[in-house]
């Protein structure tokens, strides 16, 4: 894997981005037009993403946007270009490279490289998210929420189809009868409404709180857990939900098993289990 630099901040246009200890937090940052996506911003997103992937001191990723929003999905301008255009354009260059190292052809395309993303992917919802942002987030690993955020799809009432792989994603996530529910409606709920749908790991009161939140958990997983084992573990659970084999996950699993208790990671696990102390992986 060739070795990315990472982008100054300072040169970013749509995405802020700073460390807190190994957990890199990514800023959706357009507040001006409330953290709007558009094709600058999907762009070094990719590009800074790509750089995080292959230093060995980051151990997770919050992606969160600029407060009071994380993102109120396309940018009506763009979407306005779109109709006069009659067609689409995600304003990516042809040759833009994504994440997530050697990828399977599942997972090759915007957004799902996520799931093939080295590292855990956790999506802080500290203000209102919608339409293509959305879909981002479900593509997260794991997801915390302001209750009073609120969430739509929104593309129905803009005569759009369910935007980047949101029609897989959320049967998924919260079960068929209610993605059909916010994929064919698009009306606007609330984090708190969606609070026992499966969609959250955790609903927090408010914006500092869901950021605050989903950073500790990135800091309980670069503490307490093995980088390779949650990478692995990681792989294990995208690609087996495009498996359907149980036998041959367990095979898998068998040959992970037999590869992790060779290495340093798996010495040092049992080593700090053994003598009741936390690991220093």
């Amino acid at each position: 894997m060739t070795t990315q630099s990472l982008p100054e901040s300072a040169d970013l246009r749509a995405i802020r981005y700073r460390f807190d200890g190994p957990v890199a937090i990514v800023e959706l940052h357009r507040p001006h037009r409330a953290n709007a996506w558009n094709g600058t911003m999907h762009g070094e997103l990719l590009a800074v993403m790509r750089s995080l992937e292959q230093r060995a001191d980051v151990r997770a990723v919050v992606i969160t946007g600029t407060p009071p929003t994380f993102s109120v999905g396309g940018d009506s301008q763009a979407l306005g270009d779109h109709a006069e255009r009659g067609s689409y354009d995600t304003g990516l260059a042809d040759d833009t490279t994504r994440p997530g190292g050697d990828l399977r052809e599942e997972f090759d395309e915007d957004l799902s490289w996520m799931f093939g993303y080295r590292l855990p992917i956790i999506a802080a919802v500290n203000g209102a998210v919608a339409g293509g942002s959305l879909a981002l987030v479900c593509f997260c690993d794991l997801r915390f929420g302001s209750a009073s955020a609120k969430i739509t799809t929104a593309a129905p009432k803009l005569g759009l189809p369910a935007e980047y792989g949101l029609s897989w994603t959320l049967p998924r996530l919260i079960g068929t009868t209610r993605a059909a529910d916010l994929l064919l409606s698009g009306r606007v709920l609330t984090v708190a409404e969606t609070a026992d749908w499966g969609l959250w790991n955790e609903v927090l009161p408010d914006g500092e709180s869901t950021l605050a939140a989903a950073v500790s958990y990135g800091h309980l997983l670069a503490s307490t857990t093995g980088p390779q084992a949650v990478a692995n573990a990681k792989r294990q659970l995208h690609e087996d939900v495009l498996r359907g084999n149980p036998a041959a996950s367990v095979a898998e699993s068998k040959q992970l098993l037999d590869s992790a208790m060779g290495t340093a990671e798996y010495r040092e696990g049992i080593a700090a289990f053994i003598e009741r102390r936390s690991p220093n992986f």
